[in-house]
């Protein structure tokens, strides 16, 4: 754009203030000069809003520009007739047939505007041909400077596809997200109205632009000098715009002897930033750090780039994309020396600096702290010096790129022609995403021989196919796939074939005749039709080509576009369309982005977390949710935020009490002594926890109740000066705020905890060290206001008289409960709902929570946009619904459940959604996935408030209770909000809606009318709680198999989608967990078949350690993982936790250890056949496994459980059951009793033998004793009596309590047994609860809304 005056003014103001400088008019030393830059930069800083602003209300660039354009500016790639030229496409004109129309055989038509110059670019329209029903309903927009090299323009979220008309008469206007600096255009229509044909009339938008442009040739540069000897700034503004012909080259460099310097280079088609402040260190190492930003920047296109430094906050922004960082150095300022160059370094010898290639393309708008260098070199200023040939108007090399589209049909084909030496001699350039695919075939003069070459995982591979059966191999290069320009060319000479990949050696291939390449050339793919000579060996060639030569003659593509040369399928020409998919990186939590064509990965290895873009965490959100999936205590990775972006952090849990304590450790536990300190020199310690302080934050901000003892013993130290009450010691917060109480739960209180109990010392004083006696006093207490917790430092100020001392200790930070859980509210209108700010999930959100009700559907939430909106429902009583709009479509994804879900019982719902995917889970359901469109909207745009419970048009609200509602990581206050919302109450009533957990180790909760039920059907455990473990005692013979029938309700379950572009997914996933006992190696613990011969097998190899077998594909090597070397066939009680995700095997041993590993698949595990415990004798297992299931276990299985099956329960509860066999001899057993009674035993034998040693004396001492030991027992047998009378009153009172509760026991293990046999008897429709308890709304008189729907 043209600079404003103001902007002028500040150039002007700064060249003034440097040439004063360098003149000698202004001398200042290095702090004033500091001074005056800062001042200076304030200035110009107001000067800048100034002319923002005013460029804001005065610069408008949205003018038309097609309407004045004349004729020879409109070229289309065909027309209908005279009547339908490209001229007559000016938006609103009825000239010639109303509009540009192109043939009806043209099978790539495109409508191209030339603006005769580079115009900056607002806004665009389309409209249909006038009086006809001919228009485009979709289309790219493509820019170029020459006519030739074109690019796609992408939308802010990277879609390039353009929304048109619905009719021919309508304008549709577009508003660019970011402006075009282009002289052409170019509109490709993808659809048009069916019922007709291309149709298309258009309008552009925008304004002139102005720039001033640099060429350099690579062996060329432009150099800044000063005067003086060297550049002092601490702000510096630098920007420019750059096309450039190569991925490597040096923009801009400047160093200083101090050790300062800053370079920008293009570095394999990355903009690299190296900028270091006052550090020698840095300056001669070879490890130099630099900030990377964006990629594909040798596309031969313009970008722009923004340098903004103050002090060591530094901002880089390459076109839309900004990185904030913060430099190395000790210094504020960056100090050059001499001079700076751009395009190049002129000196590669010079000290301190590393040789670099030159740039080689075109600058434009070079300003270096508001000076524009070219305007000062186009005018050949003193201050700028030029090395080499430096150019002041672009060249446009016209190297034009061909993109091939398909992976499956894209194909060109080139004539071979004849060449004078004989042989073939083939050359091109080609850049690509994908790690497989056909570059070039060729069949050969003598048949049915033919040449491949083809990237293969990733190298470049050359193939020789001498027969069906026959052939020779010679591969190169390495990561060809990695999105840069690479040449590769073929040549045959004599009895050789040689192959050459960039500037790497040639590899070389020897022939056993001559070779002569056949007619035709295939480039990129093979034809559909079954043509001899050309097969894709994988897949086409997904990608950009150019610079095709064959025989020496370089081959024209416009030839192959109008039909006159070869032939071709899925190309798009005259443009490279390559995207990288990791800009911006969409995964999260540190995840690593790779890609495809068309697709982008997340590696999650290492994150702690899992998905498609890394957002779910794997680990539970606290001790509690532990507690409640059976585990006991230990160290466990927690993650309060879930899937928010604070990291996972070890804990503590302690769960021996009722309460389950998280406890987080700090590095002062010891405790202290202090001598020596006073209030001016204080002693300070400041801990440093486990957690980083926004993790203690989180944890603290989730737990009901944190407390944190603090030990201190004093003699002669006070804490509080007695004169005026003022502290002598503190502690402070987690905020940095000081405290000065000592104990309990109130702030702000001056005083130790002897005060609240009003038993201190001396009752004149708070603390007990405030008596300020000789002897050693005590003043500890435990801090219970958790907002204040944990304690951050501790400041200790009165220990430097004679003998005076203190003693401290700072306990652990120690939380319990989670409030989360048990947060509830309770919906009894269909017109109530609670409403939140609006959900922030542009790119990924997920969403979880708990309902219970009795209505046949309802809105659990909703949230809205313009267009965008999400949703989650019942659709029906059966049904989960979770749809949503991002641009592309509704989108709508269903579970079915085969039992009613308005059953009055809990049920846990889950939807994500992300740039990948979406996903819903209800209960244990399979998860039903969509896969996002590659070319899609990605941004989910909401400017409403959340609605939970309802809707805002107030219709089909949920009646019912909904709980622990969690998005994002952060759990809703639903009870907060209920108060004051009419209709909605807060909390859940029922037995089942407590913090107390009823049911155990995953035990489901389920209401009855006069009480609750534990559903252990999904769980390992057994008894009225889920508590009580089922465990059995196997011998070498003995032997469970459990017979698995999928669930045809479940096979049937299935997502309904009104776009078609997402597209249905599933991920592999398994649970399994159980608990061994055994001294035998090897022994077989599981193993899981299928019918398609895929299995996993648990086992302990010879010397007792613990081995994992993945098998699932036939045709390939299992995945093995021997995970700990130490024996566990060591007699003590191990636990074993598996869980896959994909290709990410999760595995945990007892309580120390948790790994990761990852398979070389991530195929489903499908069509489980059965699951064996103990001995097998035959499958289709490798030999190691079969080894170790012919010498089946010996010891104790505790707890199985595999996904949903508990083969033990079954077994036990079901041995008629054809779904259970049993072989050999199997004893009902206690894995946990049996390790517990092995320490008492071994005190019973201490005990009896302590006993023994003392039974000689006693036998000797008995003969003369009779009649003491007779009196003994007649006053004994008289005591008996006395209290077998009171005991007989006391069970008759409480006899009919005593008959009660055994009836309800029998009862409740009847109703267990009930659902065990149920359950193996339905697995073609698996229960999921004990017992269904299915409420008939007209069977009674409802008195009470409230009771009716929850």
């Amino acid at each position: 754009m043209i600079p404003s005056a103001l902007e002028t003014l500040g150039g002007i103001a700064f060249m003034r203030f440097n040439l004063f400088l360098q003149q000698g008019y202004i001398t200042v030393g290095r702090m004033e000069l500091r001074k005056l830059s800062r001042l200076y930069f304030f200035i110009v800083c107001v000067l800048n809003t100034s002319s923002s602003a005013s460029a804001a209300n005065h610069h408008i660039c949205n003018g038309p520009l097609v309407s004045m354009l004349p004729q020879g500016s409109f070229v289309s790639s065909s027309q209908s007739s005279v009547s339908y030229a490209p001229h007559f496409s000016k938006i609103n004109r009825r000239d010639g047939a109303g509009g540009w129309s192109p043939q009806v055989t043209d099978r790539q038509p495109w409508l191209q505007l030339d603006l005769r110059d580079r115009i900056e670019v607002t806004a665009i329209s389309t409209q249909g041909r006038y009086g006809g029903s001919d228009w485009v309903s979709g289309y790219l927009l493509l820019f170029s400077d020459t006519g030739r090299a074109w690019k796609q323009y992408r939308q802010e979220d990277g879609v390039g596809r353009f929304v048109g008309n619905v009719n021919a008469d309508s304008v549709v206007h577009h508003k660019l997200s970011h402006s075009i600096r282009s002289r052409f255009l170019r509109f490709v229509p993808l659809d048009w109205n069916p019922s007709g044909w291309v149709g298309l009339r258009v309008e552009v938008y925008g304004c002139a632009y102005k720039s001033d442009v640099a060429d350099f040739d690579g062996r060329s540069s432009l150099l800044y000098r000063f005067n003086q000897k060297s550049m002092s700034t601490v702000k510096d503004v630098i920007s420019l715009s750059f096309k450039s012909r190569q991925a490597e080259g040096v923009l801009l460099h400047g160093e200083g002897q101090r050790g300062d310097y800053i370079t920008l280079e293009l570095h394999r088609g990355r903009l690299a930033l190296y900028l270091n402040l006052d550090d020698t260190r840095l300056r001669f190492s070879s490890g130099r750090v630099a900030v990377t930003l964006s990629s594909l920047l040798d596309d031969q296109h313009w970008h722009s780039v923004l340098i903004e430094r103050f002090n060591k906050q530094v901002n880089l922004t390459v076109d839309t994309h900004t990185q904030h960082f913060r430099t190395k150095g000790e210094g504020d300022s960056l100090e050059v020396d001499y001079e700076l160059s751009f395009g190049g370094i002129p000196l590669p010898g010079k000290p301190g600096t590393f040789l670099r290639k030159n740039f080689h393309g075109c600058i434009e708008n070079l300003y270096y702290n508001g000076i524009n260098i070219i305007d000062l070199a186009k005018r050949r200023k003193p201050q700028i010096y030029s090395v080499g040939n430096v150019t002041f108007s672009c060249s446009e090399p016209q190297l034009v790129s061909t993109t091939f589209l398909s992976s499956s049909s894209s194909f060109l084909s080139l004539p071979a022609t004849p060449s004078a030496s004989g042989g073939f001699a083939v050359r091109f350039q080609f850049r690509t995403w994908n790690p497989d695919g056909l570059l070039l075939s060729t069949r050969l003069a003598l048949e049915p021989q033919r040449l491949e070459l083809q990237i293969s995982n990733s190298r470049l591979r050359l193939t020789h196919h001498m027969s069906a059966q026959q052939k020779e191999e010679v591969s190169t290069g390495h990561r060809v796939n990695d999105g840069l320009w690479h040449s590769a060319s073929l040549s045959s000479r004599g009895l050789q074939v040689t192959m050459t990949l960039d500037n790497e050696p040639s590899s070389t291939m020897e022939l056993g005749d001559h070779m002569e390449a056949g007619d035709t050339l295939y480039f990129g793919g093979c034809p559909s039709l079954n043509v001899s000579g050309c097969e894709n060996p994988t897949l086409a060639f997904q990608g950009c080509m150019r610079l095709f030569s064959i025989n020496s003659q370089p081959m024209d593509l416009n030839l192959v576009h109008q039909g006159r040369l070869g032939d071709y399928k899925e190309l798009q020409f005259d443009t490279c369309s390559i995207h990288d998919r990791c800009l911006p990186n969409f995964c999260e939590h540190g995840g690593q982005c790779s890609q495809s064509w068309s697709r982008f990965y997340c590696d999650c290895s290492g994150t702690g977390y899992t998905g498609a873009t890394c957002h779910n965490s794997i680990y539970e959100a606290s001790c509690e949710a532990y507690r409640l999936t059976g585990s006991s205590s230990g160290l466990f990775s927690i993650d309060p935020d879930g899937s928010g972006p604070l990291a996972p952090t070890q804990v503590y849990c302690n769960m021996t009490e009722n309460k389950v304590w998280t406890v987080v450790t700090h590095n002062s536990t010891d405790p202290v002594r202090v001598q020596g300190s006073t209030l001016q020199k204080p002693y300070i310690m400041k801990f440093n926890y486990s957690a980083s302080p926004e993790q203690l934050m989180a944890l603290v901000a989730r737990s009901e109740q944190c407390q944190q003892e603090v030990m201190y013993s004093c003699r002669k130290s006070r804490l509080f000066n007695t004169r005026d009450g003022s502290p002598l010691s503190w502690w402070v917060d987690q905020g940095g705020e000081r405290r000065t109480y000592w104990g309990g739960f109130l702030p702000g209180v001056q005083q130790c905890s002897c005060s609240l109990d009003e038993n201190c010392m001396d009752m004149n004083y708070f603390c007990n060290c405030d008596a300020d006696t000789d002897s050693w006093s005590n003043d500890t207490g435990v801090l219970s206001y958790k907002e204040h917790l944990p304690v951050s430092e501790i400041v200790i100020g009165d220990t430097n008289r004679t003998d005076s001392e203190a003693l401290y200790r700072i306990g652990p930070l120690r939380c319990y409960g989670d409030k989360s859980v048990w947060n509830a509210a309770s919906f009894y209108q269909e017109s109530s709902y609670l409403h939140f700010p609006t959900l922030q999930a542009e790119l990924s959100t997920d969403i979880s929570f708990y309902f219970k009700t009795s209505a046949p559907s309802g809105v659990f939430l909703e949230n809205l946009g313009l267009k965008d909106f999400i949703r989650v429902e019942l659709s029906s009583p059966s049904v989960v619904t979770f749809s949503f709009d991002v641009g592309n479509g509704p989108v709508v994804l269903a579970v079915k459940s085969h039992v009613p879900l308005n059953d009055r019982q809990w049920h846990y719902v889950r939807a994500e959604r992300s740039v990948k995917e979406a996903s819903l889970q209800v209960d244990q359901l399979p998860m039903r996935f969509l896969e996002a469109p590659s070319e899609g909207h990605l941004r989910l745009r909401l400017n409403s408030q959340l609605f939970v419970g309802g809707t805002a048009a107030r219709q089909r609200g949920f009646l019912g209770c909904i709980r622990t509602l969690t998005i994002n990581g952060v759990t809703f206050n639903l009870e907060e909000r209920a108060k004051m919302t009419p209709g909605v109450s807060a909390g859940c009533p029922g037995h089942c809606s407590g913090s107390s957990s009823l049911c155990h180790n995953s035990g489901r909760c389920i209401e009855k009318n006069s009480g609750y039920v534990c559903d252990c059907s999904q769980s390992a455990y057994g008894g009225p709680s889920c508590k009580e473990e089922v465990s059995v005692s196997f011998n070498t013979e003995s032997s469970v198999t459990y017979t698995s029938q999928e669930p045809f309700s479940v096979m049937q379950n299935r997502s309904f989608q009104a776009s078609s572009v997402y597209r249905e997914n599933s991920r592999a996933r398994e649970n399994m967990a159980f608990i061994f006992m055994t001294t035998q190696s090897p022994a077989m613990l599981l193993t899981v078949s299928t019918f398609s011969q895929q299995y996993i097998a648990v086992i302990l190899t010879r010397n007792g350690s613990i081995q994992i077998w993945y098998h699932l594909h036939v045709d390939r090597r299992p995945d093995v993982f021997s995970p700990r070397p130490s024996s566990l066939a060591d007699g003590r009680l191990h636990r074993i936790r598996i869980h896959r995700e994909g290709k990410d095997v999760y595995l945990q041993i007892d309580k120390d250890m948790n790994l990761k590993y990852s398979l070389s698949s991530d195929t489903e595990f499908i069509s489980i056949k059965s699951l064996t415990l103990g001995k097998i004798t035959v499958g289709a297992m490798d030999e190691e496994v079969m080894q170790a299931g012919s010498k089946g276990f010996i010891g104790c299985l505790s707890s199985v459980q595999f996904n949903h099956m508990a083969p033990l329960k079954a077994a036990l509860l079901n041995r008629g059951s054809s779904l259970v066999s049993v072989r050999g001899h199997l004893v009902e057993s206690n894995c946990g009793a049996l390790a517990d009674s092995t320490i008492f035993h071994s005190q019973s034998v201490d005990h009896s033998e302590t006993v023994g040693r003392g039974r000689g004396p006693l036998s000797n001492a008995s003969q003369s004793n009779y009649a003491v030991i007779g009196g003994v027992v007649s006053a004994v047998v008289f005591i008996t009596l006395c209290v077998v009378a009171v005991m007989t009153r006391f069970l008759y009172q409480h006899r009919q309590a005593r008959r009660d509760a055994s009836i309800k026991e029998k009862e409740h293990r009847t109703n267990l047994e009930t659902a065990y046999r149920r359950e193996a008897a339905y697995q073609a429709e698996p229960a999921y609860r004990t017992e269904c308890h299915l409420h008939d709304s007209h069977s009674s008189t409802l008195r009470d809304n409230r009771e009716y729907y929850i």
